[in-house]
């Protein structure tokens, strides 16, 4: 079939299996012509389709020569319609392994239920023996608590007042005000239950008690923090107060690791282009002003070049592990830099739809959207029919 990109609201419908293929040969491509990294051997990684997660995954394999079984739940081509993209990166990720000779097996499925916690320690168990780090990415947004059958459902709301602020319709290009009703009490308490640090907890506990963590492993989790302009339904919203959550369970984890000489960490990653962070009203205008002032001054990353750093430069750089006073790793360094956050926001208090094209990066925005399903790609000739159903080995 001929494959074109069908987009509703910020999500889109189709990928390309080839874009895709491209996209992480891409990725994989910058992590070996980087410096090898001294670091982890067998790596367990939930949410390893896409994003923070899937560049983790090239990292550790192409980076540090890992084994890596990923978890994820994605969906397989079917009557038509394509896989998701990270069914397609998924498939490339594992043909890629396999030509470097590197393990690599995957397991598609709810993460948070107890099926696939047992599935995957049955299978670290028979074909690694233990892992030397375990990376939580997951991004989800409902949950149902395997303990007690609830299904909770995350929201992006704001917290104590309703909240006005300015977004951008990244199709239309068009800046507009936006208004967010206060969550409720309930509303926050179910988007912790989501996007909390409870089942990664869960996920240490059953790993720990089947044995299958090697001693000094690693775990880390992945949050932001972000400007002052996004505070309001981010950081200090309802997403804020699970991402509160989940740095707590890291200070807990640390303790409930130390008989092992474990380690665990929030890592504050830097403001990009995923399928999670398109969702949030606000954010994607910021993204478009910040790739504006970061590609100018020399200093944008995307995904890949995020990971690469966590691992090399702070995780595995053989000195100690360089955090801030709430013992958060810190990525979105060069984001927060004071001369970047600065440039911003005089750019967020004059940006319009008439001046958007002008002052932000929002064609490279909607280009690294495109690309997370696959268009966009340079070489990949759209015009083709291509195989839509793709196994995952």
């Amino acid at each position: 079939m001929i494959i074109q990109p069908k987009i509703r609201g910020f999500i889109c419908t189709t990928a390309h299996p080839t874009g895709c293929s491209e996209h992480v040969k891409e990725q994989i491509s910058y992590v070996q012509q980087q410096p090898s990294i001294n670091g982890p051997k067998k790596v367990l990684i939930l949410g390893a389709s896409t994003g923070f997660g899937l560049a983790s995954r090239i990292t550790a394999a192409f980076g540090s020569g890992a084994a890596t079984i990923g978890v994820f739940f994605e969906r397989p081509a079917d009557n038509g319609r394509t896989a998701s993209a990270g069914w397609y990166n998924t498939a490339a990720l594992e043909d890629a392994a396999r030509e470097a000779g590197l393990y690599a097996k995957s397991i598609n499925g709810d993460a948070f239920s107890d099926e696939i916690k047992r599935n995957t320690i049955d299978l670290i168990k028979s074909e690694l023996g233990q892992v030397d780090m375990v990376i939580y990415s997951l991004a989800s947004p409902r949950r149902t608590d395997p303990r007690t059958g609830e299904t909770y459902t995350s929201v992006l709301k704001p917290i104590g007042n309703d909240y006005t602020s300015i977004t951008v319709d990244t199709n239309a290009g068009v800046v507009s005000e936006v208004s967010l009703t206060a969550a409720s009490q309930e509303e926050q308490e179910q988007t912790v239950k989501v996007m909390g640090g409870e089942d990664w907890r869960m996920w240490l506990e059953e790993l720990k008690a089947a044995g299958v963590l090697a001693e000094g492993v690693t775990t880390v989790a992945y949050s932001y923090i972000g400007p002052v302009m996004t505070h309001s339904i981010y950081r200090e919203g309802t997403i804020g107060r699970a991402k509160d959550h989940l740095e707590k369970t890291a200070h807990e984890l640390q303790d409930y690791l130390e008989d092992m000489n474990g380690r665990a960490y929030v890592s504050v990653n830097k403001a990009l282009v995923t399928q999670a962070s398109s969702a949030i009203p606000v954010v994607p205008l910021y993204i478009s002003l910040l790739f504006s002032v970061m590609k100018e001054k020399g200093i944008h990353e995307g995904c890949i070049e995020q990971m690469y750093r966590m691992f090399a430069d702070r995780l595995y750089s053989g000195a100690d592990v360089a955090t801030d006073e709430k013992g958060r790793i810190r990525v979105d360094d060069l984001e927060m830099r004071e001369d970047v956050q600065q440039e911003v926001a005089k750019l967020w208090d004059k940006v319009n739809s008439d001046n958007l094209a002008d002052i932000s990066d929002i064609e490279g925005y909607r280009k690294d959207f495109l690309k997370l399903f696959g268009f966009g790609i340079a070489g990949v000739d759209y015009e083709a029919e291509v195989e839509a159903v793709i196994d995952l080995k």
